[in-house]
């Protein structure tokens, strides 16, 4: 495979071909649309994987807190989240080494297995140790699923098609997001919660049989003839055929930081500082080794790129995480309604994934992202509203269905500039540093969070369950959390304008031989 059959291998059979790319009319007359012909079954077959990934995701925060109690393992509840966390930051490293060394299939292929094994294993579990085992398994398939899905974009899609297939893999999320609780409910209730687990691998293999022969025809193999690595991805040598042992070991060092560092923040005492700080000692020099350089003083182009994935995901999520517990605690609702009031997100963050994907709002893209930062900023910044009791309750929603529309916005637009400002050969590291400077942010933005509702009066995380029942956290506690959090997304509204070069461009910059009709093409798109 040549540096330029990502971009021109879904024109092998139209007229023209003789050699040269067709003209730009008769490629987009057979590319189409990611449901045209030339990319039906592979649009179809990734966007259910994720799909059912998300209803997963969704679904399983209902039917733990069952397993646990049958399991005698509620003092190890939290370990069932944070062991699938850890595992799948080594994943992510170690699919972007596979997806560039040796394309992206074999680190699909193996990570939807290491996750449906993990899904087994954790239904199938006889102790609560056996079930955080499989949790485990199942986020290393987890990580390696995601990194390898983005190089398959970056490889089986032209660039015009890339924000509609993110735009769908939005989609995909908002079904499982309304039905996923509901659902794993009903099964728990009647048929018991390892059904949530062992019934999900079976639907896995219809998607697969469509996506797994169009992956292996357009995105297999390494990149080879690419040029030299550019430096974007950390500097290691892309096209190198053997995995660069450094990068792994820094995945094992990251994973083990975090690991530390989530364990201190379950358990607020003086003596947690020890694993607290050991955590931190080891994540500093992995997170440096394996983001792009610059990522932290939000370099131009892909730096910042990077790093407002992670202040975007961050801040959202750890605000979201305490959103039913003050509406349960503060205003009376019942959980079933607490978390309704963020249900209608799911359909307004597709809604603004959609948006962003439509070639008019996709020539602003920058200017998008930068609203989308002030709505997820003003969104965190109104939830705690209604700890005014004169301010309706569903003050709450609408506001989450804004910042739900910036997050689409946002989101998808980073995975639509993370591919476009990576050289073939480095499209799967650079997408592992993505996703884990979402993951991280995640676990360090909750692990804060979390410290200041504590020390507020608000009681640890881990005992939401108490809280829910009666015992009202002080609303200080959640002010806490909220304010910084619009502050953390206020400030990712800056780093949207230094995802241009200082010249005033992106920064897309193609390896390789590159024919005047493509040289045309990367123009256009400046």
């Amino acid at each position: 495979m040549t540096a330029l059959e990502p971009r021109d291998a879904d024109v092998a059979d139209t007229p023209g071909r003789s050699g040269t790319p067709a003209p730009p009319s008769v490629r987009e007359a057979a590319e189409g649309s990611v449901l045209g012909r030339a990319h039906r079954a592979l649009s179809i077959g990734i966007v259910s994987v994720v799909l059912l990934i998300a209803f997963e995701a969704t679904a399983v925060g209902t039917a733990m807190p069952v397993a646990a109690r049958e399991l005698h393992g509620v003092p190890l509840y939290a370990f069932a989240f944070s062991g699938y966390f850890t595992t799948s930051l080594f994943g992510m490293v170690l699919a972007g080494q596979w997806a560039d060394r040796r394309g992206p299939l074999a680190a699909l292929t193996t990570g939807i297995g290491a996750f449906a094994a993990g899904l087994l294993l954790a239904g199938t579990a006889g102790t609560m140790w056996v079930f955080i085992l499989g949790r485990a398994v199942q986020g290393l398939g987890g990580g390696l699923v995601i990194v390898a899905l983005y190089v398959v974009v970056g490889r089986a899609y032209p660039e015009r098609l890339r924000p509609a297939i993110m735009a769908a893999f939005a989609a995909g999320w908002v079904v499982p997001s309304i039905v996923g609780p509901l659902a794993s409910g009903a099964v728990t209730e009647h048929l018991g919660w390892r059904w949530v687990f062992i019934g999900i691998p079976v639907l896995v293999v219809l998607p697969l049989a469509m996506a797994l022969p169009q992956i292996r025809r357009r995105a297999s193999g390494p990149v080879h003839d690419a040029g030299p690595a550019t430096g974007r991805g950390g500097g290691a040598d892309r096209g190198a055929a053997a995995f660069d042992a450094r990068r792994i070991r820094l995945a094992l060092v990251l994973s083990l930081g975090a690991g530390l560092l989530q364990y201190a923040a379950q358990d607020l005492r003086w003596i947690s500082l020890l694993p607290g700080a050991a955590g931190a000692a080891l994540l500093v020099p992995a997170v440096r080794g394996l983001l792009p350089h610059g990522t932290w003083r939000a370099a131009h182009g892909l730096p910042s790129v990077v790093l407002l994935r992670g202040v975007a995901a961050g801040s959202f999520i750890a605000a979201e995480s305490f959103v039913p517990l003050m509406l349960v605690t503060q205003r009376g609702l019942s959980p079933t309604l607490a978390g309704f009031s963020l249900a209608a997100g799911g359909a307004t963050w597709a809604l603004g994934s959609w948006v962003q994907s439509r070639p008019g709002p996709a020539a602003h893209r920058e200017r998008l992202m930068t609203l989308g930062m002030v709505l997820v900023a003003a969104a965190i910044a109104t939830a705690p509203s209604v700890l005014i009791h004169s301010v309706p309750v569903w003050t709450v929603a609408v506001a989450w269905g804004f910042g739900c529309f910036g997050m689409g916005l946002v989101i998808s637009s980073t995975s639509v500039l993370l591919l476009k400002l990576s050289a073939p050969e480095e499209a799967g590291a650079n997408s592992a540093a993505l996703q884990l400077s979402d993951a991280l942010s995640n676990v360090l933005l909750l692990a804060a969070g979390g410290a200041a509702f504590a020390a507020l009066g608000g009681g640890t995380v881990a005992h939401t369950t108490a809280a829910a029942s009666g015992t009202a956290a002080h609303p200080a506690a959640f002010a806490a959390v909220f304010l910084p959090m619009a502050g953390v997304a206020l400030a990712g509204a800056w780093v949207t304008r230094r995802l241009r070069t200082p010249d005033g461009t992106d920064g897309h910059h193609i390896t390789g031989d590159l024919t005047a009709d493509l040289t045309d093409d990367v123009t256009d798109d400046l």
